[in-house]
Parts: structure tokens; C-alpha cells; sequence
């Protein structure tokens, strides 16, 4: 009887260190694969331009949320690439441009109005014009609804 116990404590112990390990892996999965080390500006006029550009970009990923906003290792590579582009001479629409290429317009916040983005633009407009005409026909009804209905003597009251 003894080997069987040692041999059922032995694989309880196998099993709970399975277990440890496995419940520590999503922690590990959450740790960056590599520390990235500050942005490092030229100067505040730099910093200001960088800033003001990560803000009118989107992160590709998050999708609500601005390059400077986002977390996502995608942004922080992304605003490694604008720095550097920055830093090589590039002015703000050049550097809109590139990211548009490789991402297409929905990197940028505000993207041009062009064939492709109209329902961008008009959509807002057209679900609140929808959404009018909905009210329009539900008050046109009821308003016909009432006015065909004969009174009833709950409506005119009766005399006290």
C-alpha cells in the first residue's frame, strides 16, 4: 500500500507544480519582449511637432484610440517611425503620406474627403436624417390614429 501513496503524492506534486506553471504563463505572455527606451527629442519644438502629429494619427490596432494614446506595440513602433522620419527631414504631410500608404487612410483621424471616405463623412448625417424621418412617420400615425378614433366618453368627461 505504501508505493501506491507515494506514487499518488508524487503525481498530486507533478500535477500542482503543472498547474503553478501554467497559471504563471498569461503573466509572462503580458511582459514586453523587449524594454524600448524613451523617445529622445532634439528640442521642445520637436517634441511639440511630434506630439501634435502622434495625435492625429491612429493606432492601426486600437482603432480608438491616437498613436500617443495607445499602448499597443504596434504604436510604439509606429511612433519610433515617425521620429525617425522627423528626424530625417521629412515634413508632417510626407510623413501622413507614408503611414497612408502602408495603412491606408484610416491611419489618419481625419481622413480627406474623396470617393472612398464619403459614407465616412455622411454617414453621421444619414443615420440622424433616418432616424428623423423615423420620428416624422411615428408622429404622422399617431397623430392620424387619433384624429379617426371617435370620442369615447372617458375622453369628454362626464358632468359632476
Amino acid at each position: 500500500m505504501r508505493p501506491v501513496r507515494s506514487a499518488l503524492l508524487r503525481s498530486g506534486l507533478r500535477g500542482l507544480l503543472v498547474l503553478l506553471l501554467a497559471g504563471s504563463l498569461p503573466g509572462l505572455a503580458q511582459q514586453p519582449l523587449h524594454d524600448p527606451k524613451p523617445l529622445q527629442f532634439r528640442d521642445r519644438a520637436e517634441e511639440r511637432r511630434f506630439h501634435d502629429l502622434a495625435a492625429q494619427l491612429r493606432c492601426v490596432q486600437c482603432q480608438n484610440q491616437s498613436l500617443a494614446d495607445s499602448n499597443a506595440q504596434i504604436a510604439q513602433d509606429l511612433r519610433r517611425e515617425v521620429l525617425q522620419l522627423m528626424q530625417q527631414g521629412h515634413d508632417d504631410t510626407q510623413i501622413k503620406r507614408f503611414l497612408v500608404a502602408r495603412y491606408g487612410d484610416f491611419v489618419l483621424y481625419q481622413p480627406p474627403l474623396q470617393p472612398g471616405t464619403w459614407l465616412l463623412w455622411g454617414g453621421p448625417l444619414l443615420v440622424l436624417g433616418a432616424g428623423a424621418l423615423v420620428v416624422v412617420g411615428i408622429v404622422r400615425r399617431r397623430a392620424r390614429t387619433v384624429a379617426a378614433a371617435p370620442p369615447t366618453s372617458a375622453d369628454v368627461g362626464e358632468d359632476w
